[in-house]
This record gives structure tokens, C-alpha cells and sequence, in this order.
């Protein structure tokens, strides 16, 4: 392994280390035998496990210095003027943005796979990594999410570090991999761009910096290598067959059939994740046999269409789904699998995600016969009322509006067996759904 920026340092501090992205770069550098420990404003699944593997995690506002720390890690959710990261610039550390570390680990491998895209990343990113797990690669993965095998974190190898590559404030734009995927390119984090030629061009330049592009055939702006439903995708699926929500279908790279695909996660959306897995593996030399045979391990990440029990004998599902696209392919999902009613928890993510994409939330919501939308999930913003939950409540005729759990007790009274009722979401909405349907 070459020289690694960390190689100077012996100890970190992680201003916000319960986020994903955050707490896998702590267990990246655990296993590289640094010293760890981070804040956060929230105790969290991530906070917990790393406190189980004994990091010194502080919670709330009551911090303490971090002036014995050698590097101080922040992430973009964290303000200019906190406390500790005012701190550390005043001591002099040496201060880095967590996109920033990122691309400094991704420097120590071999190869480089980066996927992007507003859906999708997480999935496509966990595939991939059951497909070089099944293929005996040494890789380390870096994911949004709670992989049912792999959590967000694995290594164990420095052959192909395999992340995913965040547009949010243009993150992506600091990686430099051999491999690019761009699963697609819709409008998401305007506020940060100001507009979806500017989120575009940024895309392009990601793609631009690989050695090698894939991306979907149907976009705006497909190059390098092409994946789709098409059939002039270059990879590209046939005789897609459905059952029980489950799809399979013949994976073809031009006019050459690669062979049949089983997917072990629902939804069809999942189909594009799983040719564009295909389309980088292949990129990567490794065998149809051991792709297939990843892709069907590949079992589903918590949050993306998961079963999280029962209210009123109706199915409880979570998922991820916070952009108006995604909304609708867990509704299409639903609909296939359920024959009773469908109950939709919708949280929106943020007031400027639901400002800037208003109409289309309107638009994909205003088919729910059952619906309540839940208050918003501010993260790092600040109110605003163009923008706020109960403004998109109001526009939505056959909509109720809640704040608090008991809301959604009463929105479920008529729930039965046979019904399914949908948390979507990014914000707490997954731990107010798991807290209802465990009591």
C-alpha cells in the first residue's frame, strides 16, 4: 500500500461522526490501528455501534476539547461557527472535510468504483460488493446504508475501494475514480446548484474524471459505457419476468446474452441497479458466473423497502424514498405486492428539497388515497414555511398532517390484515415506525 495521508497521524476526531458516511471513514481508520473518537447531536445506530467498539462517542451539546486530537474530521452538516471545529482552526489542526477524506483513503487502492446518482447509490454499491465478495476480490466498501451483510463498512483487502460519491454540495467532484457509475441525474440538492443544467454539468465532469464512464442510456447526457432497459443500452436487460415482486431477467452486453439475473431484493427500479453492478463488474474482468451469483446474495439494505413488522395485522414497510421518484417506485412496488389498502407515512427531507420540488411532490402524492405527511425532517436547515410539511399537507386534498407519533396511532386506526402500510422517508421517521410497530 502506497503512502496514505493518515500514515502521519495517530488520532482522529469526528465532529459528527454518527452520520453513515462519517462512521465507516471511523472504522476505515480503526482498522488502520488509529485512534478514534467524534461527537454528534444525536445517539444513533451508528453512535452505539461504535461505541461498542470502544470510540470515545460524545452526544449532545456538551462536548469536550479536542485539543489532544491530531486531525479533526468534519462533516458538511456541521456549521461554520461549531464550537469544536472553531476550536480546532484556532489550534491550528490539521482540519478536513469529510468528502475530502474520502478521496484521500480511496488513494490507497488499487482501483476506484465511485457510484452516483439521487437513487439508487446504495443499492447498486452493496451489489457490487457481493458480486467481488463472491468473486474472492479484495475490496473495501463504503456505503450509505445498512447493508444486511456488510453494515457500511468492509474491508479486507486493498484491491478495489468501492464507495459511494455523494452530489450533495459536490462532493462527488473530489473523487478521482477508474470506474464512474451514474445511475441518473435528477434534480436533487437545487439548493446547492441553483439549477438542473448546473447539477447536470457537474455529473458530466464526474464522469469526465474516470477512466472509465457508465451510465444510464435514457439520461439526458449518456456516455462512455450505457446500461438500460433499452435494447441499444449496451448493457441491457431481456425477458424481464416478475414474480411475487421478485425480478429476474437475461443480462446482454451488445448482442451477446450474458445469462439470466435473479434479484433477492423487490422492485423493478432494481433492475437498472443490478445492470449497471454488471456494467462495472464486467468493466473489472470478473466472471458472468460470480456476478449472477453476488447479485442474488445481494439481500436488500435496511431502509430500501424493508419489512419492519406489523400494526393492526397490516404490513409495515420502511423506506428510504425522500425525492419524488423514488416515492413512486415504492408505490408501484407496493401496489404489485398488496391487493388490500395502502397506508402512506410520507416525511419530507429537508424545507429546501420540498420547496424546489414542490409540484412534483404534489403530483406523486396526490394519488394516495391514504396518506399522512409527517413534519419535516429539517436536518440542517432552518424553517421554512414555502417549504414545510404541513404547507405540502395543506395542497394535498386527500391528506392529513401530523407532528408527533400519536398522529399516525390515530391515521392507522382502520388498518387491517391484507393492508400494507408504507414509513418513507430519510429523516426519524424509520425509528418512529420501528418504535410503533414493536409496541
Amino acid at each position: 500500500m502506497q503512502k496514505a495521508f493518515w500514515d502521519k497521524f495517530e488520532s482522529f476526531y469526528f465532529i459528527g461522526i454518527g452520520g453513515t458516511s462519517m462512521s465507516a471513514l471511523a472504522k476505515f481508520l480503526i482498522a488502520n490501528g488509529k485512534t478514534v473518537a467524534g461527537s454528534d447531536a444525536v445517539d444513533g445506530v451508528y453512535t452505539r455501534e461504535l461505541a461498542g467498539l470502544g470510540v470515545r462517542v460524545e452526544v449532545g451539546e456538551s462536548r469536550s476539547s479536542i485539543g489532544d486530537f491530531d486531525v479533526i474530521v468534519y462533516t458538511d452538516a456541521i456549521r461554520g461557527n461549531d464550537a469544536q471545529l472553531v476550536e480546532a482552526r484556532n489550534l491550528n489542526k490539521t482540519v478536513i472535510a469529510r468528502g475530502q477524506l474520502l478521496y484521500e483513503i480511496s488513494r490507497a487502492f488499487k482501483r476506484t468504483v465511485a457510484v452516483s446518482g439521487c437513487h439508487g447509490k446504495t443499492t447498486c454499491t452493496a451489489m457490487l460488493a457481493h458480486v467481488l465478495k463472491r468473486a474472492n476480490e479484495k475490496f473495501c466498501m463504503h456505503v450509505g446504508g445498512i447493508d444486511n451483510a456488510f453494515s457500511n463498512f468492509y474491508i479486507d483487502g486493498y484491491g478495489v475501494f468501492l464507495t459511494e460519491a455523494c452530489e450533495y454540495k459536490k462532493n462527488f467532484l473530489l473523487l478521482k475514480p477508474d470506474i464512474a457509475i451514474i445511475l441518473n441525474s435528477d434534480a436533487d440538492h437545487l439548493e446547492c446548484y441553483g439549477s438542473v443544467d448546473a447539477l447536470h454539468d457537474a455529473y458530466l465532469t464526474f464522469a469526465r474524471s474516470a477512466n472509465v464512464a457508465i451510465t444510464l442510456f435514457d439520461e439526458k447526457y449518456p456516455c462512455g459505457i450505457t446500461f438500460g432497459c433499452n435494447k441499444n443500452a449496451r448493457f441491457h436487460a431481456q425477458n424481464i419476468v416478475c414474480k411475487d415482486g421478485f425480478y429476474s431477467f437475461t443480462a446482454c452486453d451488445g448482442t451477446d446474452a450474458l445469462g439470466r439475473v435473479s434479484l433477492s431484493v423487490y422492485g423493478k427500479h432494481n433492475v437498472l441497479n443490478a445492470l449497471a453492478a454488471i456494467a462495472a463488474a464486467r468493466t473489472l474482468g470478473i466472471p458472468f458466473s460470480d456476478i449472477a451469483e453476488g447479485i442474488n446474495d445481494f439481500k436488500g439494505v435496511e431502509r430500501r423497502f424493508e419489512n419492519i413488522g406489523k400494526i393492526h395485522g397490516a404490513r409495515c414497510v420502511a423506506d428510504y424514498a425522500h425525492h419524488p421518484r423514488e416515492i413512486k417506485s415504492a408505490l408501484v412496488t407496493a401496489k404489485k405486492l398488496n391487493k388490500g389498502k395502502i397506508f402512506v407515512v410520507f416525511q419530507p427531507h429537508t424545507y429546501s428539497r420540498t420547496k424546489n420540488l414542490f409540484k412534483d411532490f404534489v403530483k406523486t402524492l396526490s394519488c394516495v388515497n391514504n396518506l399522512l405527511v409527517y413534519k419535516t425532517f429539517a436536518a440542517r436547515e432552518y424553517f421554512d414555511d414555502a417549504g414545510s410539511a404541513l404547507t405540502l399537507s395543506q395542497k394535498l386534498k386527500k391528506s392529513a398532517y401530523g407532528d408527533c407519533p400519536a398522529d399516525i396511532v390515530d391515521f392507522l386506526q382502520s388498518a387491517k390484515a391484507g393492508d400494507t402500510v408504507l414509513f418513507l422517508g430519510a429523516g426519524d421517521i424509520y425509528e418512529v415506525a420501528k418504535g410503533l410497530t414493536e409496541r
